[in-house]
């Protein structure tokens, strides 16, 4: 998928700015940089260290571009591998463009999404995991998503794939070596021995899988679908929580007929409130679809936040909280009801017993504010984030998910194969999967077609 060309693209955000950064890797990097860079001492760039510095300017047929700082990093202590230079120019779009013309005109390729990248990938700076953790990083908008995207950039989900997989080779070997005597009927792998390292690795990939429901949540943030009936105040909630005028509020009925979606980080999580259409029967036929849509985020969000208003009867307040926990069913979800509008109303709401244990019941305004820091500690017992502070691994990626659930298929059928007697050539194929699945992930076993999924959604540059 890569060749020997040089690449270039900018590296840095879009637009305007004071400083635009400019990145080239290749064989010829610092060789086509010297055609097109003069330093204020006339040295040439061929000839300085790695890992320095050189103020001077970009010439095109002595008409001067920019004033640059010119950075060399020589292969292979580089991003990827290669010598690569980056050109520190002014931030104008102007600049930038004349600056990659110029860049391209002596020989350089404008760079595809994350090539920068892949070919540090195939140059053996890091394995496929750490790579798609890089878009993580760069993409990450809270502390935990951060943390863990850094966590993997490390090395540190990676560790735990090579660990798994170097235990399992080991027997693989004495498996196979026995099928070179098959004739003489001889084990030079203990079964139980086996069957105890199986099982030991079965139990280490289901915590892995466990964590993905948390790992997902912390990378593309806490989905809250706040529903109730209508004029309870939902709107005004979410510009509560938003400290913004995002949702319009009105006394009349049915005012928000779509979803309304932001997202705010608190305590470095990021939490996706969903304001929604009112539930309610009506005639109007716009209202209704709003109400339908309603429905499909209670099943889609991670927290339900049912608001009630304190100073309707108790019969609809009883029927609100009916329809919402039907439509939840038996599902996990966190429910949280909250009692709004005490400051308009003195009496005490009974409606505990409509609850299950699980439920969290709150008294708020979300006109004055008050009791909102209570809801907002609620929303973040969801998220664990003591598992974050161990170190423990977290998978964030889907595609790391179902590579991990095929490879403890594999080892299910390996385990239940050494239960039944099973002969050692069909054993060692389902170790041979699971170690398929598991090299999957960091990358020793890949196609083209991956490394393209992969690498397209890459911002060019990186």
């Amino acid at each position: 998928m890569i060749n020997n060309d040089t690449i270039c693209a900018i590296s840095s955000a879009q637009g305007n700015g004071a400083i635009a950064l400019i990145r080239l890797s290749g064989d010829k990097a610092i060789e086509l940089c010297d055609k097109i860079f003069k330093s204020v001492r006339n040295k040439k760039l061929i000839d300085q260290k790695a890992n320095t510095a050189h103020f001077g300017t970009l010439i095109d047929e002595n008409q001067i571009i920019d004033e640059v700082v010119v950075t060399i990093f020589r292969s292979p202590r580089s991003y990827t591998g290669e010598d690569i230079v980056e050109i520190s120019c002014h931030g104008s779009v102007y600049i930038q463009q004349q600056v990659l013309k110029l860049l391209t005109k002596h020989g350089a390729r404008l760079a595809k999404p994350g090539e920068f990248t892949l070919r540090a990938f195939v140059n053996g700076k890091m394995d496929l995991s750490q790579a798609e953790a890089v878009a993580d990083l760069i993409a990450s908008s809270s502390q935990s998503s951060h943390r863990v995207a850094m966590e993997q950039m490390r090395g540190g989900f990676s560790s735990e794939i090579v660990n798994l997989r170097d235990r399992l080779l080991h027997f693989i070997s004495l498996l196979e070596l026995e099928l070179d005597f098959s004739e003489e009927d001889v084990e030079f792998a203990d079964r139980s021995q086996l069957n105890s390292l199986l099982s030991n690795i079965q139990s280490l990939i289901q915590k892995l899988l466990k964590s993905f429901d948390l790992g997902n949540v912390i990378k593309n943030g806490v989905p809250v679908a706040i529903v109730g009936n209508t004029n309870v105040g939902k709107s005004t909630l979410l510009n509560q929580i938003l400290n913004e005028e995002k949702a319009i509020v009105s006394d009349i009925a049915g005012t928000t007929r779509d979803v309304i979606e932001d997202v705010i980080n608190i305590e470095g999580v990021a939490f996706r409130f969903i304001d929604t259409a009112g539930i309610r029967e009506t005639s109007d036929t716009i209202e209704s679809i709003g109400i339908e849509r309603t429905f499909e985020r209670i099943e889609k969000a991670s927290i339900v936040l049912l608001l009630v208003d304190a100073t309707e009867n108790l019969e609809t307040i009883k029927h609100a909280i009916t329809t919402v926990k039907n439509r939840l069913g038996e599902s996990q979800k966190k429910l949280i009801v909250a009692i709004n509008k005490i400051d308009k109303s003195e009496h005490d709401l009974d409606i505990r017993s409509l609850l299950s244990q699980s439920d969290v019941l709150l008294k708020i305004s979300a006109k004055t504010g008050e009791n909102i820091d209570l809801l907002t500690q609620e929303l973040l017992s969801v998220v664990n984030l003591t598992e974050l502070n161990q170190n423990d691994v977290i998978v964030t990626n889907a595609r790391h998910y179902e590579a991990l659930e095929n490879a403890f298929s594999a080892l299910e059928r390996a385990i239940n194969g050494l239960q039944t007697g099973i002969t050692g050539d069909f054993l060692a194929q389902d170790i041979r999967e699971c170690l398929h699945y598991l090299g999957e992930i960091t990358g020793e076993i890949t196609t083209d077609e991956v490394l393209g999924n992969i690498f397209k959604n890459f911002c060019i540059g990186k």
